[in-house]
């Protein structure tokens, strides 16, 4: 990733690129190297390309992460403009020019958007707080694995040792609308719902199979980004494929390592 601009707003930027999350892999695009390169003009323009591991990858994923991306940036204070193109896409030219137009998604896919924008980015959310739980619960049920299914159910937030995994489904929790006390219980479906003692076996082999599925193809794609861009690739970048670089490219830098959000 090439930045070029003043400190401050670059360390803002990459922040709050940061918060963007790819909705089905469920973790920063910042960390999946899909961020191809982020440049600021001294007048608060700011121009954002992304790319992703095929062409084919899905067209309401990506416009999704775009969206995201243009909506983080714009926040910022003093930002003027901002530009989200995304490259080497087989629907780039339309997806970019919706994000241009601030189109949004049902104008920029017409009749082929099946969903409303925040009804997929519903589903993903449900997703990752499947998969959360399960992050969440692994020490507990590693440590003891015949936990019997009334233990579980009466299972609190408080309960959880306090780790990037239980915040991580804290986070999950709170993008869903669901409660985040320490006396709230553990396991409830997506509407908040307690999960009955009976179902709590299929609950968590369900949960399981969420997390490790997002996993396998988080690696997967990392690999297909490495394979489609093998001139940008940089084994050395434990969170992006590319080197930070500031304006000079003189001296490549990481942005600080931050806790795993997944």
């Amino acid at each position: 990733m090439t930045v070029t601009t003043s400190e401050p707003l670059r360390q803002r930027a990459l922040r709050a690129l940061d918060t963007v999350v790819d909705p089905e892999l469920d973790e920063p695009i910042t960390d999946l190297g899909f961020v191809r390169s982020l440049d600021l003009t001294g007048d608060g323009r700011v121009t954002v390309h992304l790319r992703l591991p095929t062409s084919f990858c899905s067209p309401n994923f990506a416009y999704l992460m775009a969206s995201d991306a243009k909506d983080a940036l714009t926040a910022l204070d003093g930002v003027a403009s901002v530009e989200v193109l995304l490259d080497d896409h087989h629907d780039s030219d339309l997806i970019n020019r919706g994000l241009a137009a601030d189109a949004g998604y049902r104008g920029t896919f017409g009749h082929e958007a099946e969903q409303d924008l925040e009804e997929l980015r519903l589903t993903f959310r449900r997703k990752a707080h499947i998969a959360a739980t399960d992050r969440a619960l692994g020490r507990l049920l590693r440590a003891a694995p015949n936990t019997p299914g009334q233990e579980l159910y009466g299972l609190v937030l408080g309960d959880l040792p306090d780790g990037p995994a239980t915040r991580a489904l804290l986070r999950r929790r709170a993008a869903l609308g669901l409660g985040t006390d320490p006396a709230d219980f553990v396991l409830v479906d997506e509407d908040g719902a307690r999960v009955p003692p009976d179902g709590i076996p299929a609950r968590l082999r369900f949960a399981h199979s969420v997390r490790v599925s997002i996993e396998g193809n988080v690696h997967f794609c990392r690999g297909l980004l490495r394979t489609r861009y093998p001139d940008e690739a940089d084994a050395a970048s434990g969170r992006t494929l590319l080197p930070l670089l500031t304006a000079d490219a003189s001296a490549p830098s990481s942005p600080a390592p931050k806790e795993n959000a997944s």
